[in-house]
C-alpha cells in the first residue's frame, strides 16, 4: 500500500470543540496551540450589527442566554457581550473581530479560517459588516485576505459574495453532491462535504472529478480515527474535526509508518454502521436541502449580481 504524497490538513471544528466550549476563543487557540493548519467557525449578526462567532442561530444550547441572535443586542445591559458558555470553563461570545485579531497575531499568521456562513443572515449586510473588519487590518490583502474561506450553503450567497468578498475564496458546504456539481461547481474552489457523503460510488467520482479540476475537498465532522484514515485514502485535502489533536498524532504516526498504521484501521465500518447505509443517507441529504431552503428559499441556476456602491 503506497501513502499519499501528502496527508489531509488538519482543521478545528469550531476550534478544538472537544476539548473547550465550541466557537470561543479558548477553542480556537487551543486547536492553533495543537498544531492545526485552520480553524472552522460560524457567523450570525447582532441587531446592533456585530458579526459574532456562534452556530445556532438562537442562544439557548451552548450559553446561559436565551432567544435568537438576530433579535439580540451584543452591546448593553442585556448585551450578548456578557453571556458565557455552559460548557466548562465558561467563555465568552468571540465576535468576528476579535477572531480576526487573534489571526492576526504574528505567531498565528499562517492559520486558515474557514467561515461557515449560516443561511439565517441576510448575506449583503454580513459581507459588508465583515469586509469592513478585514479591510482595517494592516496588509490585509496579503496578509489575511488569503486565509478565509467562505463556506457557503445556497445559491442565493454567491453573488453577494463576490461582490462584497471578491478577494475571498468560496466553498459550498453541505451534504449533496447533486447541489454541488448542479449549483456551485462554476463558483467555488472547494468543497466541504460531510463524510458519509464521500463513501458512496458517487462520492468517489465526485472526488476524481475535484482532482481533474484542481478543485480542494474537505470533510467534515471527521472524529474517529478510522474515519480519518478512510479520508487518507480518498486523498481529500482537510480534515475537519473536533478532535485537532488526535487527528495530529494519527497524521504523524502516518508519516512514520503509512502502511502499519493504515493496516490497523479497516473499512468494515462502511457497511456496518447505519448512518453509511443508502436510506439513511438519502433522508439526511433531503432534510437537509429542505433545511436550507425553508430560510433561503429554492436554490438558484442562474446567478444574480447586486450593484454595489463605491463605498461598500
Amino acid at each position: 500500500m503506497s501513502p499519499p504524497s501528502t496527508l489531509p490538513e488538519c482543521w478545528g471544528h469550531r476550534g478544538a470543540s472537544a476539548a473547550f466550549p465550541e466557537n470561543t476563543l479558548a477553542s480556537f487557540e487551543k486547536a492553533i496551540r495543537d498544531g492545526a493548519e485552520g480553524i472552522e467557525s460560524d457567523v450570525h449578526v447582532s441587531i446592533d450589527d456585530v458579526v459574532v462567532m456562534f452556530h445556532d442561530p438562537a442562544l439557548d444550547r451552548t450559553t446561559d442566554g436565551k432567544g435568537l441572535i438576530r433579535e439580540q443586542m451584543w452591546y448593553g445591559e442585556n448585551g450578548m457581550e456578557r453571556l458565557r458558555t455552559v460548557k466548562e470553563p465558561k467563555q465568552a461570545i468571540p465576535t468576528f473581530a476579535e477572531t480576526i485579531a487573534l489571526l492576526m497575531e504574528p505567531e498565528n499568521r499562517h492559520v486558515k479560517f474557514n467561515v461557515d456562513v449560516k443561511v439565517q443572515n441576510d448575506p449583503a449586510r454580513l459581507f459588508k459588516l465583515m469586509h469592513a473588519i478585514i479591510s482595517a487590518q494592516p496588509d490585509w490583502e496579503t496578509t489575511l485576505a488569503p486565509r478565509i474561506l467562505l463556506g457557503l450553503w445556497h445559491t442565493a450567497f454567491i453573488a453577494h459574495a463576490k461582490a462584497h468578498l471578491p478577494y475571498c475564496r468560496r466553498s459550498y458546504i453541505g451534504n449533496s453532491i447533486e447541489i454541488a456539481r448542479k449549483y456551485f461547481w462554476d463558483h467555488c474552489e472547494v468543497f466541504s462535504l460531510k463524510f458519509a457523503v464521500l463513501t458512496t460510488a458517487d462520492g468517489e467520482k465526485f472526488r476524481r472529478e475535484c482532482k481533474t479540476a484542481g478543485k480542494k475537498i474537505m470533510v467534515w465532522t471527521v472524529n474517529e480515527p478510522v474515519q480519518m484514515v478512510e479520508a487518507v485514502r480518498w486523498g481529500v485535502d482537510v480534515i475537519i474535526t473536533d478532535v485537532t489533536q488526535k487527528w495530529l498524532d494519527l497524521r504523524g504516526a502516518l508519516r512514520v509508518d503509512y502502511d502499519k498504521i493504515a493496516a490497523r484501521h479497516g473499512r468494515t465500518f462502511l457497511w456496518t454502521k447505519w448512518e453509511y447505509w443508502p436510506p439513511a443517507r438519502i433522508l439526511d441529504t433531503w432534510s437537509n436541502s429542505k433545511e436550507v431552503e425553508a430560510f433561503a428559499g429554492p436554490f438558484m441556476q442562474e446567478i444574480t449580481f447586486p450593484r454595489v456602491s463605491a463605498s461598500a
